[in-house]
């Protein structure tokens, strides 16, 4: 569900962001990627990133850019964030990412190495993953089935997406139940489930839905309310039986801090493309350690997400979330995908974030520019 849903006039009733059907069976995927190119042959790149972050990158950045060096990562991330300061959040931000991330990636192959090497790591040899089931049918049946698969693959934990909130009522409630007692049921006591409410819920609701679903132990539940709620959050977390995770949609580390310090979460979730890049993340998760809060990224880009886990202690970054159909969609253009291997990720090889395009899956190219 999503927080428009209030209004039943947006309340979507099936898919909502799926690649475009072309036939039966067959799918258009489009994605936009970025490249930085430099006077010495050296190119990053990063992605899939949205439209708009990349016409801001274009319109935007790209003139502070020009004539930089680019190895210079925490000089070109401080005159990013000072030339776009009404940019602090959102889709500004979401650009200023998708550069950082290209430039990690020029870093690594300049230098000839994987960036989790240049971070400090690696940490371990693997990464554990978590199969995150967004877009899945939510019917009782093909849950129990699904996540039965993905354990028999290897992962030890998963998360679900409720479709239900207060608009829906009590039926709302025990069908939300109704997906929490089905996961447990389908995948036993040894392994986690997740339960994700998309920032739909409110204070009340989610007090009384952790106290429904506490029988079923989640390790979390998530996003219970909007991001910019953080006293509700609070009362929430103080509340709870069930841990609270959340900072999806929060950016830097003086958005974090803020959670932080209003006590909002026990997980911490900031997105790689996002909340400022790799340079960020970074010291999002330097800040994190200081509080013992553990951080376990959105999971939009698996590669760059790797690299930064990698270089993290295992204690403060646990787990990968690993979105079973998007992340198959966000790298469907790349010849090297990462890919969990019976519920773990392992390190990239290659240089840089060891991203490369497979001409062999591009139908048609062009490069995005706007006058």
């Amino acid at each position: 569900m999503r927080p428009i849903d209030l209004y039943p006039e947006h309340r979507a009733e099936g898919p909502w962001d799926d690649p475009v059907p072309i036939a039966e069976g067959r799918y258009r995927v489009q994605s936009i990627f970025l490249e930085v190119e430099t006077d010495e042959g050296v190119t990053g790149l990063s992605g899939p990133i949205s439209e708009i972050p990349a016409f801001l990158i274009n319109r935007a950045l790209k003139p502070a850019l020009m004539g930089q060096d680019p190895l210079a990562v925490e000089l070109i991330w401080d005159q990013l964030y000072r030339h776009a300061v009404h940019g602090r959040k959102g889709e500004m931000m979401m650009a200023i990412s998708g550069v950082d991330c290209a430039l990690w990636d020029l870093r690594g192959k300049w230098a000839g190495a994987p960036v989790y090497r240049l971070l400090g790591g690696p940490t371990r040899d693997r990464i554990p993953a978590y199969a995150s089931a967004l877009g899945y049918s939510l019917e009782p049946e093909r849950v129990h089935q699904r996540a039965q698969e993905f354990v028999q693959q290897g992962y030890r934990a998963t998360k679900w997406f409720f479709r239900h909130g207060p608009a829906s009522g009590r039926e709302g409630v025990e069908s939300n139940v109704e997906l929490a007692r089905t996961l447990r049921e389908a995948v036993g006591d040894g392994v986690e489930i997740m339960l994700d409410a998309w920032m739909s819920w409110d204070v009340s609701y989610t007090l009384h839905m952790a106290e429904r679903l506490a029988e079923y132990r989640p390790c979390w539940i998530e996003e219970p309310v909007l991001p910019d709620k953080l006293d509700s959050y609070a009362q929430i977390r103080a509340a709870s039986p069930i841990p609270i995770a959340g900072g999806e949609h929060e950016y830097t580390r003086w958005g974090i801090h803020a959670l932080l310090e209003a006590g909002a979460v026990d997980i911490l979730q900031p997105d790689i493309y996002w909340a400022g890049g790799i340079t960020e993340m970074v010291k999002i998760c330097a800040l994190a350690s200081a509080y013992d809060i553990p951080v376990i990224p959105h999971g939009h880009s698996v590669p760059a997400t790797a690299h930064l886990l990698a270089a993290q202690p295992p204690s403060l970054c646990p787990i990968l979330e690993y979105l079973i159909q998007w992340n198959q969609v966000h790298q469907f253009f790349l010849k090297y995908p990462v890919q969990p291997e019976v519920g773990f990720v392992p390190l990239p090889e290659g240089p840089g974030l060891g991203l490369e395009l497979d001409e062999d899956q591009i139908e048609e190219r062009r490069e995005m520019s706007w006058s």
